[in-house]
């Protein structure tokens, strides 16, 4: 029995739901080009702002026995040199059926939508955008994925500066992640993925003190895959628009559990570390195995079974 595990994503077909997350694995277009040699069906850049930022001083992470703890503070080369990275990679890729994510953020509803018009110059496959950094002009103080009201607006003024899929990247710690993601919806968002970092902190006992220059830091890896998982079967009881699963996911077995909760994309992230750069190709085999073994053909006969 062949087994199909293409699926379709905001009207494009991919040639499997793994997406590469952002922020894991740089910015550079070489780089990326061999994570889509190595299976990933998409590759998502690391989510860039209007201008240079340079981030934290190390230490900013660290891996524990449950995950990674993070603190970069989004360095990234700004949106310009951004724009060239995407225009190398989509050279790059020229003859491969991979599609390019760009993840994008900024400070306020202006930056948003400047760096929008002009990283959609690349004619990146889809936007992402990050409204779970932790910069905003909210009156709370809090990031834009914090309010629905927010992120209607946010949303809203994107969607006007391109005609790419924008889907918004949501956090797990609100007090409704589906009134949230429903703003996004009537905002014209063609997705949204769930979830980014959980803040957490680890302390080195020997020091008494945080362990990371920052103190606080994005939790990811296997630790947070339940929330995310939860996050998700949430959203697909309530969203018509599709959903991309990520949190935690390690093998074959987390990539079914999330489709099964409803997502149609699946990202990977931490696993690169635990499993290696190669973990895409070994995800596909073992996802592979359990659909011929549970004779299924294609993702579709499971999305959103656990509902």
């Amino acid at each position: 029995m062949k087994v199909n595990l293409s699926v379709s994503f905001c009207g494009r077909k991919l040639i499997n739901p793994l997406f590469l997350t952002s922020g894991i694995l740089g910015t550079e277009a070489e780089l990326l080009k061999r994570v889509a040699g190595l299976g990933a069906g998409v590759v998502t850049t690391k989510s860039c702002c209007l201008e240079e930022r340079k981030g934290h001083e190390n230490p900013t992470v660290l891996a524990w026995e449950c995950g990674i703890q993070n603190a970069v503070g989004l360095t990234n080369p700004g949106v310009e040199k951004e724009v060239i990275e995407i225009k190398n990679l989509k050279k790059l890729l020229k003859n491969k059926k991979t599609k390019i994510c760009a993840s994008f953020f900024g400070s306020t509803i202006k930056e948003f939508v400047l760096v929008t018009k002009k990283i959609s110059q690349a004619e990146p496959d889809f936007l992402e955008m990050n409204i779970s950094c932790p910069n905003t002009e909210s009156e709370l103080g809090l990031p834009f994925a914090f309010s629905a009201a927010d992120t209607f607006k946010l949303t809203k003024a994107v969607k006007k500066e391109t005609k790419i899929p924008v889907i918004v990247k949501l956090a797990s710690q609100v007090t409704d992640i589906v009134a949230i993601a429903k703003a996004a919806e009537e905002a014209g968002a063609d997705a949204v993925s769930a979830i980014n970092t959980v803040p957490g902190m680890i302390i080195d006992i020997e020091a008494g003190a945080p362990i990371l220059t920052n103190k606080i830091g994005g939790l990811s890896g296997p630790a947070i895959r339940p929330i995310a998982v939860k996050s998700i079967w949430q959203l697909a009881k309530s969203l018509k628009i599709p959903l991309i699963g990520m949190g935690g996911v390690t093998y074959g077995r987390d990539v079914i559990e999330m489709i099964m909760a409803g997502a149609t994309g699946v990202g990977i992230g931490s696993a690169t570390y635990f499993r290696g750069i190669d973990v895409f190709k070994k995800i596909l085999k073992e996802v592979e195995v359990w659909m011929e073994k549970e004779k299924i053909v294609n993702l579709n006969q499971i999305r959103g079974k656990a509902l």
